[in-house]
């Protein structure tokens, strides 16, 4: 018996070592077992563990937390929300100031609440598909995800409250629309629809802030101060409104109606259903005609910008209006002859005869290369988009869908820089597409999906 018990110890270190795995399921190698796989969450190969029961190990530090951190919040997508802003400052004819400043800072706490809040409305649906993800993995608590949504919210808004009222109110209401979407929209039919109206608001709050922060700062610099009715100090021709103190940029055209904004509010949002749309299937995959309707639409609207353009025929000299021209007039927007507003099918473009501050006569608007950049950044956004959605449609497999998706959020910065660019502010859309190289360099290490 002894001598039985003594060969069957002495035979054990060989059975371990010749074992394809352990009790943990880990394999082993050379009697030591072999490092987890880094998605040993993503259920291959077996049932994933349950959420709760799953806990970070005791060597995960500060790095593991702020990998975390950024995989809720995908912030690899956080460079298609400036663009915004910039979009619609350009629609309402300003140059970027403290007001867009503010609204760019305002959208980006609102998207990230959105992030952390749609993980957190989604712990359980993602703990069987996308186990992996940082709340069903144990690596943040859905109570630290809650509490994240909520104090970026009340940050946005307070940010948009610095803007004035009226771009509070926008915020507002982007607000409800992220939280409505999240909680229950969702997963109905009307979660598309939510979510392209959350985007054309954030657009909207750029146009507003913007407008109403140079509004303010004009009424401030040029009010007189003697006892009185407070009077306005007539404007020479050709005069600039001074920066005023919060150093607000100044008027790159006469005063719009945040509502000049909406044509190109509703262009992007149209291109934000599409990508709501097909980011339905990237679990499960399966749908071919979802991506072919959305390439169809992405090609509708890309040509819809490029042809409201020509139309424009840019660059040709524009003649100022009557009460610009008059000997020793002061420019007013509020002049019986002024020009029109732009009609909603401009998309927010400078209409002919419009007055700008410094405009010479004989000297185009709009500068030369404007139409070039336009088409650049509109095939951008065709190049972005386009591919991997036929790439979807052909194969629809969870994979190409997933990247179809990646590619539509990209394909929001091109999109913005082209709508800047078709209202007058070329150099707004450089800005942007200023973004795309570092958008793509860090999706490669956080997938913003």
């Amino acid at each position: 018996m002894r001598r039985l018990l003594l060969s069957a110890l002495g035979a054990l270190p060989a059975a371990l070592r010749a074992a394809p795995a352990g009790l943990n399921g880990r394999a082993v190698r050379g009697g030591r077992p072999a490092a987890a796989p880094d998605d040993g969450l993503s259920g291959t190969g077996g049932t994933a563990p349950a959420p709760d029961r799953h806990r970070p190990s005791p060597g995960r530090g500060r790095g593991d937390t702020v990998r975390a951190w950024t995989e809720l919040f995908r912030v690899s997508a956080l460079f298609s929300v400036p663009g915004d802003a910039l979009a619609g400052a350009a629609a309402v004819g300003r140059s970027p100031g403290r007001g867009t400043a503010l609204a760019i800072g305002a959208s980006l706490c609102l998207y990230e609440a959105g992030m952390a809040l749609n993980d957190w409305a989604d712990r359980e649906e993602d703990a069987v598909d996308r186990p992996h993800r940082p709340i069903p993995s144990g690596r943040i608590s859905p109570s630290a995800a809650l509490g994240a949504a909520g104090a970026l919210t009340a940050a946005g808004l307070a940010l948009a409250a610095r803007a004035g009222r009226p771009a509070l109110a926008v915020a507002t209401g982007l607000a409800a629309t992220v939280w409505a979407y999240d909680l229950h929209l969702k997963h109905t039919k009307a979660g598309p629809a939510a979510m392209a109206a959350a985007r054309s608001l954030d657009l909207l709050l750029g146009a507003t802030a913007t407008a109403t922060a140079m509004s303010t700062a004009t009424a401030t610099s040029y009010a007189g101060t003697g006892p009185g009715p407070r009077a306005t100090r007539p404007m020479r021709l050709g005069a600039v409104p001074p920066t005023g103190p919060d150093n607000v940029a100044r008027a790159a055209g006469p005063a719009r109606s945040p509502l000049a904004a909406l044509p190109a509010a509703l262009v992007l949002g149209a291109h934000t259903y599409g990508v709501t749309a097909v980011s339905r299937h990237e679990a499960q995959g399966g749908s071919t005609a979802v991506p072919l309707a959305v390439l169809a639409t992405t090609t509708a609207l890309a040509a819809a910008v490029l042809a409201t353009h020509q139309r424009q025929r840019p660059g040709e000299p524009a003649t100022p209006g009557p009460a610009a021209t008059a000997p020793g007039s002061s420019y007013r927007p509020d002049h019986p002859h002024h020009p029109a507003a732009p009609s909603m099918l401009d998309l927010g473009a400078p209409q002919p005869g419009t007055y700008r501050p410094g405009h010479h006569p004989h000297r185009p608007t709009a500068p030369a290369l404007t139409p070039l950049l336009l088409t650049a950044f509109t095939g951008a956004y065709l190049r972005t988009a386009g591919p991997p959605l036929l790439h979807a449609a052909l194969n629809p497999s969870p994979p190409l869908t997933q990247r179809a998706v990646g590619g539509g959020i990209r394909a929001m910065i091109p999109l913005q820089a082209a709508l800047a660019a078709r209202a007058g502010a070329p150099g707004s859309g450089l800005a942007v597409m200023a973004l795309v190289p570092l958008a793509r360099s860090l999706a490669r290490k956080v997938s913003p999906t």
